[in-house]
């Protein structure tokens, strides 16, 4: 099953503050819904575990995250796939842009995701629902993340 999602959160951050915080692993991992650990393999690959819930089915997903077309601090394509088991498997990336906008950054993405397994057969539209409430979270996190001061 193909899923498309985009949208936009405007941070009240310079584009650099975002830019830093989107490339640390600390700041993402507190972020991703259910993210149980986000590690660092090299500048541009992580390695992730994270427990997600979609209707019936709860699954451990493990997987390997890739930055590409990095053009600091604008933005950058991040793609990823991860098995969770007999629940399935997900992959897909998303393309993150930063502009200035109004004393902030505008965030800019565009996803594009594929799942197989259990999850594809709970359907349409109760999968694009968890995933847009897993995005919502994540930039509600992310935005929080952004304008705490430092610690």
């Amino acid at each position: 099953m193909a899923m498309t999602m985009s949208g936009e959160q405007q941070l009240p951050a310079p584009r650099e503050t975002v830019w830093a915080k989107l490339n640390d692993p600390e700041v993402l991992k507190a972020c991703i819904p259910g993210c149980e650990s986000l590690e660092k393999l090299s500048d541009t690959d992580f390695q992730a575990v994270a427990i997600t819930k979609i209707g019936p089915v709860k699954a451990t997903f493990k997987g390997k995250v890739t930055l590409s077309d990095l053009d600091p601090p604008n933005g950058y394509r991040i793609s990823g796939q991860g098995d969770g088991g007999v629940a399935g498997f997900a992959k897909g990336g998303a393309t993150v842009a930063l502009a200035p906008k109004e004393g902030g950054t505008l965030l800019s993405y565009n996803v594009e995701a594929q799942i197989g397994g259990k999850l594809a057969q709970l359907g349409q539209r109760l999968v694009n629902g968890a995933a847009k409430k897993m995005a919502d979270d994540f930039f509600q996190r992310f935005a929080a993340a952004v304008s705490a001061p430092p610690a």
